[in-house]
Order: structure tokens, then C-alpha cells, then sequence
């Protein structure tokens, strides 16, 4: 039973306007004056550390291209009266294609533990970029790094379990310890060693100075960041990261499901989301929130997001597109998670790397959305479009974990003046989401796709006017085939063994739904209960962080 991911580790209706959509509303009209010009994360990056190093720890050659292994150190982070590890240490591997043709290198943000030794393994995808493109690409490993231990923790933390209790230690609002003002150092030291690294012999004694720098999921919020920083990046690619404009954008997360998803659970359990719009909380926020450097990030962006993912919604890109400066390209991924594994994406981040390697335009594209319909004018031509919908008619949820691979796609012909335009009616129960995919031969080994926004019909929100603020209880629905015998066994077992105080359940068709107070800590109790009932034969679970006592249940049931 594969529960508790993160608890346990880790048509826009213009006739409607609700409070929440005003609030997005005015943030999206801020002018750049009303930024700060300065932050917190700029004052840590711009801090002198002299503990940045690199050597060279491993070299090879595959089939012509020249891999060189770099152990780099970018920064010492917090003190040792506050941390069990104050210096940070990378791998970054870069290929160095036999021809590089660039000054423009490709940096691409990658996780990992402080234990990982010299990368031996290859990643196919990232050699066949510099091949494909005459550019060096560098892999930045270990950011953060992790696991760290806080002093008076003592709890080993990683990925978003370090990232909010952080934040949460530190409440009232000092920006300047964030871990990702470091994770965002790591990048900005990158680009320093690749640049070292190259000049010398060992790295062919290449000139690389201009980066486009890509991450996923939390690499790609510091891939924002590190646009907003550093003159060096001449575009970003952030991958599955579609929370700018973030408190609006959670808030839009919690009134669309009635809950937080437990992917989020460690911002949860950590305090930071039910405290959403408290002034310490939104004062740190500010801090990491792209979308308040959106002034300074002028340069090309390929966002790339995922229609199922599990952190965010696939209309969330309404609280940021139009507010963003430059040029900007979008695409949504069908049936993708989002770790956007099984998809063609990295096809997608070569073709617009090769494009701006190659100084050629990506290809140029607008649409509206109005009317029901969403109409696309462009002025490259594309070899085909797609109409792509899913439709949900339960819950305004489409997760591919929750969903599965619903969405389908239909062909869509340009009218005499040249307009695709689509027209998707809101299903009679339920929610239906669609947008419309071009594909482009550009030139590039592979064709590139870009896509509209996601719109979902009705754009009504069927939990805006729940409270968000409530002590946290937790639902776990899981399916069996015999559901009330699993429910009769959940309420006969000793709480104290479940770790659990308050629970009601339910039953809808094949699924069961539990819902408590945990009597403690929130992974351990979640724990519990998922293996008591997968012992009971109720699997395939997933778990809803509620705000109150009581389970939500779909809406359009």
C-alpha cells in the first residue's frame, strides 16, 4: 500500500467572479514598483563565502562525448549550532559534446543524498541533449543537500520535509535561513564551476558563460529563482513547479478538492498551509515566490507542466501567465504525473534549447478564451493540432493517480482565416478540463510541442467557502471488495494501536472512506492505518488532509 507519499516521507466563467478569483485578480495586476527591489534571497546570494571549491573527481568518453565529474562544494549554510551539516557538496556532471558549437551552456537541477558517491551511472537524456545541440550540459546533483538534522530536531529531513520545517523554524519571518535561498546558491555556483571547469585542458578549454537552466518539481522553483538572481541565464525551463503566485494558487489547491493532497502533507504537518495569509507566513512566501521576481525574469521561458499532477491543478497557470514579462511558451503534458515519467518532455526541452543555441524564435502562437471557446491564432504554422479534455464526474479532481490516463485527444483544422478554435460544453456532472496542443517542426531532431492553458468546465469551485484555518484531520479512501467488512475491522481495532482519537466512516460503491484526529504525530498514525487496512484488503488508497474534523467527500456524488 503506497499511501502516505508525502505524510509519510516527504472556462474561465468571466460572468462569475468569486472573492478568490478577485484576489488573483488584483495580484496579477501589481506593477513591477510594487516589488521589492531587493529581498532576502538576494542579500544571501550576494553574501561573501569563500568556502566555494570544485576538483575534477572522474572522466570518461562515451562514443565521442567527453563526460567530466566535478566534486564541488558551493556554500556553508547555517552554523554548526544549527545544523548537522553546514557545508553543501555536489556532484555536477558535465558532457561535453565532440563539437561544441556554444557558449550557451544547459544546466540542469537534480536531487540526491549526501551519501551518493561518484555518479558512474549515465543519463542517456541529458547526453543526447549536448549531442543534439553542440552545447555542454551540466547535471547539478544534491540540491538541497540532504537528509540535514536540526539542532533539537534530531530528525533526519529531505526534499519538502526540510524545505517546510524550515520555513516553519523560520517563523516570524526571517528569510534569510530559507533552504532555498541555499538550493538557489548551489545553482549560481554551478554555473561558476562549469565555466572554471571548461577553461581548463580537462574540460577542452571551452568559453561557457551563458546558461538556460531547468529543474523539476522543487529544482524547478529554484530554476525560477536562479533566473531572478544571476545575469548569466539567458532562459529557464521549469519543469512541474505551476505554484507561482503561490498563496492564490493553494488556496484555488484547497477550495477545488475540499482538502490538501497528500503531496503537499509536509506543508501541512509543518504548519505553513493552514496558516495561508497570515502575515509571517505570506512575509516568507514573498521571499521564494516566483512570481514576485516576475519583473526581473524577462528572459525566454518553456514552462512545462503536468495535467496529473499530483501537487497542483492544471488550471493553476491562471494565477500567473498573464503576468509574466518576455517571451513565454507553455506546455501542459496529458496524462503525465508529475514526475513526468512514460512522456516525451525531454523532447520538448531539446527542441527549445536547440532553438535558442541555434538563435532562432520559437515558434509564435496567442489564444483567447472566451465565450466557451478557446481560439488559437498562429502566426507559424504548426503541422498539427489536438484538442485534448478529460472529464471527471465526480470531483473537479484530475490527478492521474485519482483519474487515471482520461484525457483524449482529437484533431482540430484551422478555419478560413486560419483560427483552430475549440468549443467544449461543460459535461452534465462533473468537470471536464481541455486545452488545445500545437506541434512545431522547428528544425530541432524532435518536433516541439507547446500547448494553451488548461480550462476547466464549470470554472465553479465547489469547496471555495470552506474554512482553511482548522486543526488538520486526515481521510484515507481506499477501495476492497468487500468495503464494510474492512470498516467493521477499522472501528473494532484499539485506537491506541492505530495512534488515532476521533473517526467516522463511509461508504461509496467499492470505497471506503476513514476519517480521524490523529492522537500524535500525523505520519505515524497514517502509517498505521494504511497497513491495518491494506491487511484488510482495502488498497489503492490515498489520503485527503482536512481542515476540521469530518471526511469531504466528491462533490458531485
Amino acid at each position: 500500500m503506497k499511501y502516505a507519499v508525502a505524510l509519510i516521507g516527504t472556462e474561465r466563467n468571466r460572468m462569475r467572479t468569486t472573492l478568490l478569483m478577485l484576489v488573483a485578480s488584483l495580484a496579477l495586476h501589481t506593477t513591477a514598483a510594487e516589488l521589492p527591489p531587493r529581498t532576502a534571497l538576494d542579500d544571501y546570494i550576494d553574501r561573501a563565502d569563500d568556502s566555494h571549491a570544485w576538483q575534477i573527481a572522474a572522466t570518461q568518453e562515451v562514443e565521442g562525448t567527453r563526460i567530466v565529474v566535478v566534486d564541488m562544494v558551493s556554500q556553508h549554510w547555517l552554523t554548526d549550532a544549527e545544523v548537522d551539516r553546514t557545508e553543501w557538496r555536489h556532484w555536477l556532471r558535465l558532457s561535453i559534446p565532440p563539437t561544441v558549437s556554444t557558449d550557451i551552456g544547459f544546466l540542469y537541477i537534480t536531487g540526491g543524498q549526501n551519501t551518493d558517491t561518484v555518479p558512474e551511472v549515465l543519463d542517456p537524456g541529458m547526453i543526447a541533449i549536448a549531442n543534439a545541440t553542440g552545447s555542454v550540459v551540466a547535471e547539478l546533483g544534491m540540491v538541497p543537500n540532504q537528509p540535514l538534522v536540526f539542532d533539537g530536531d534530531g530528525v533526519p529531513r529531505g526534499e519538502d520535509d526540510l524545505i517546510a520545517y524550515n520555513w516553519a523554524q523560520s517563523l516570524p519571518g526571517d528569510g534569510s535561513r530559507l533552504a532555498l535561498d541555499a538550493m538557489t546558491k548551489s545553482a549560481v555556483r554551478a554555473m561558476d564551476t562549469v565555466s572554471a571547469v571548461l577553461a581548463t585542458p580537462a574540460g577542452g578549454e571551452h568559453r561557457v558563460e551563458r546558461f538556460v537552466v531547468s529543474g523539476g518539481s522543487k529544482r524547478g522553483w529554484t530554476t525560477w529563482l536562479v533566473g531572478a538572481v544571476d545575469d548569466r541565464v539567458v532562459a529557464i525551463v521549469p519543469i512541474v513547479f505551476d505554484a507561482l503566485n503561490s498563496e492564490a494558487s493553494m488556496r484555488h489547491h484547497f477550495a477545488a478538492y475540499g482538502y490538501f493532497s497528500q503531496t503537499v502533507g509536509d506543508y501541512v504537518r509543518h504548519g505553513i498551509l493552514p496558516r495561508l495569509g497570515e502575515p509571517a507566513v505570506s512575509k516568507l512566501m514573498r521571499v521564494v515566490d516566483p512570481y514576485q521576481y516576475r519583473h526581473r525574469v524577462t528572459v525566454p521561458k518553456l514552462i512545462l507542466n503536468a495535467t496529473g499532477d499530483e501537487y497542483f491543478l492544471p488550471d493553476s497557470s491562471r494565477f500567473y501567465w498573464n503576468g509574466l514579462r518576455g517571451e513565454n511558451y507553455l506546455r501542459y503534458v496529458p496524462n503525465s504525473p508529475h514526475s513526468m515519467q512514460g512522456t516525451d518532455v525531454l523532447d520538448t526541452v531539446a527542441a527549445f534549447h536547440w532553438l535558442l543555441v541555434n538563435d532562432r524564435r520559437p515558434p509564435r502562437f496567442s489564444w483567447t478564451h472566451n465565450d466557451g471557446a478557446l481560439r488559437v491564432v498562429a502566426s507559424d504554422q504548426p503541422e498539427s493540432v489536438l484538442l485534448w479534455q478529460a472529464t471527471n464526474p465526480a470531483s473537479r479532481d484530475f490527478r492521474l493517480a485519482i483519474l487515471g490516463p482520461a484525457f483524449t485527444s482529437t484533431s482540430v483544422e484551422a478555419d478560413e482565416h486560419g483560427i483552430y478554435t475549440a468549443r467544449v460544453p461543460a459535461p452534465d456532472r462533473g468537470w471536464r478540463a481541455w486545452f488545445l496542443e500545437l506541434t512545431f517542426e522547428v528544425g530541432a531532431p524532435k518536433p516541439l510541442k507547446l500547448t494553451t492553458e488548461v480550462v476547466v468546465t464549470p470554472d465553479v469551485l465547489p469547496f471555495e467557502n470552506k474554512p482553511i484555518h482548522l486543526p488538520t484531520s486526515i481521510t484515507v479512501v481506499c477501495s476492497a471488495t468487500d468495503p464494510a467488512k474492512a470498516r467493521d475491522a477499522v472501528h473494532g481495532a484499539p485506537k491506541e494501536a492505530l495512534a488515532i482519537d476521533k473517526m467516522t466512516t463511509e461508504i461509496l460503491g467499492d470505497r471506503l472512506y476513514v476519517n480521524w484526529t490523529p492522537a500524535g504525530d500525523m505520519r505515524t498514525s497514517a502509517l498505521a492505518i494504511g497497513e491495518f487496512l491494506e491487511a484488510e484488503g482495502c488498497g489503492n488508497g490515498y489520503f485527503q488532509l482536512e481542515s476540521g474534523e469530518g471526511m469531504t467527500l466528491p462533490p458531485a456524488r
